[in-house]
């Protein structure tokens, strides 16, 4: 009798702690999920790195279009940070199935003139000067130096962007292309999503019709005496 009693004392304390551990695992799956399902990123465009880790891309996105969007055969600039991670430098070929070519251009050019390509800053603050900038000949898959531990921004608060080429098919907000990053066999393949404007679009201008009163002497009830004649 005895030893019955003790069992079912066991049992019970067994079950409580069960239920009380399942309670505890529930609390915590709880709090992270309400940790985590308010987040929003900061700042737009798609941030991915490499398997090993060593490189990454972060902001990726191309410029807003305007409400009408892109069209095929337009030029768009494509903004991204390049980080390299490793202990050497890196060139990184830039390449994209979805447009004519990928050029190094000053992002203050008008479109449609990709051919006049520029320079890379290779060099982040602190970086080694003496590594020598990147010029690819027009026509020439894009390519950038990112010196060691250090990053390159190619986007329009530097001196240097990305510009798709004759896109080969329409874009608006919400859409995207893929663009392929080669940090010298390690690639980076990402989809680069049109970007969204900051402010709303602003509302075009109601039509305001002003009547003169033409329009009921052409009906011809306007005026004394019109029945008249």
């Amino acid at each position: 009798m005895t030893r019955s009693i003790r069992g079912s004392h066991r049992s019970a304390l067994l079950l409580a702690g069960l239920a009380t551990s399942g309670l505890l695992l529930a609390g915590c799956s709880a709090g992270q999920v309400a940790e985590t399902a308010g987040t929003v990123p900061s700042v737009q465009g798609v941030n991915v790195a490499s398997d090993n880790g060593d490189f990454a891309i972060r902001s990726l996105l191309i410029a807003y279009p305007g409400v009408d969007g892109y069209q095929a055969g337009d030029d768009a600039n494509l903004d991204v940070v390049l980080y390299n991670d490793s202990p050497d430098p890196v060139t990184v070929t830039v390449t994209t199935e979805d447009a004519r070519d990928v050029v190094l251009i000053d992002p203050h050019a008008p479109l449609g003139e990709g051919s006049a390509v520029t320079p890379t800053q290779t060099e982040s603050p602190g970086a080694d000067a003496g590594l020598p900038p990147t010029s690819p000949p027009a026509g020439q898959p894009a390519q950038i130096t990112v010196p060691p531990l250090s990053l390159v921004q190619l986007n329009s608060e530097a001196s240097t962007v990305l510009r798709l080429i004759g896109l080969g098919k329409p874009l608006h907000v919400g859409e995207a292309i893929f663009v392929t990053f080669d940090f010298g066999g390690a690639t980076i393949r990402a989809a680069a999503p049109v970007s969204v404007p900051l402010s709303p679009a602003t509302p075009p201008e109601p039509i305001i019709e002003r009547h003169t009163g033409f329009e009921e002497l052409e009906d011809g009830h306007g005026g004394e005496g019109g029945s008249g004649h």
